[in-house]
């Protein structure tokens, strides 16, 4: 009876033992160095690289950024035509316009000014701008500029107030989707 008991606990011990060294990377004495990996192979706790790189995805990001030069391109697009703007004209001032954009980012990411301080350092960036674009451009080119320009705020206003529209079209459309929890006496 002895030497059953033996056996039986040696195997036991023995079955334990695998148990713990598969949990914690087996061979090589676990974490990492064995062949599963183990706790080295992506963060621990049986996660690998696949599974962490869907990490967060449950909450919303960020939209990604638009490259100012991709910015500036779709702006020279617009403009080339209608200031009849030369080659060279429309790279000096895509150049101008690509600088001008990544200021504007920097200045809007900037947390220690005040919003009235991004405003004026806007204006005062858009005015620099201005003048940069302006010394490209014969007296009648600054004009079609001018006019441009003026079509581009309005556009892009429009966009944004389409947008606001859309936005408050579909809250009063949910309100009125919404069941009628009136409770009547």
């Amino acid at each position: 009876m002895k030497p059953t008991l033996n056996l039986i606990l040696f195997v036991f011990t023995l079955f334990c033992f695998n148990t713990v060294s598969a949990q914690y990377g087996g061979y090589n004495n676990g974490y990492g160095n064995g062949y599963g990996g183990g706790y080295g192979r992506g963060g621990g706790m049986g996660m690998d690289r696949s599974m962490m790189a869907g990490q967060g995805q449950g909450t919303p990001s960020k939209p990604k950024e638009t490259p100012p030069e991709e910015i500036a391109g779709m702006i020279i697009e617009q403009m080339k035509p209608q200031v009849n703007l030369d080659e060279l004209q429309a790279i000096a001032i895509s150049n101008v316009l690509t600088e001008s954009i990544r200021e504007q980012g920097i200045l809007l990411k900037n947390e220690s000014s005040s919003q009235d301080q991004k405003i004026e350092q806007i204006k005062a960036l858009k005015e620099s701008t201005d003048k940069k674009i302006s010394a490209f451009l014969n007296p009648d080119q600054i004009e079609k500029y001018k006019t441009f320009m003026d079509t581009f705020k309005d556009m892009k206003k429009s966009k944004s107030k389409k947008k606001k529209d859309k936005d408050s079209k579909e809250d009063s459309k949910e309100v009125k989707d919404a069941p009628d929890t009136k409770i009547s006496e």
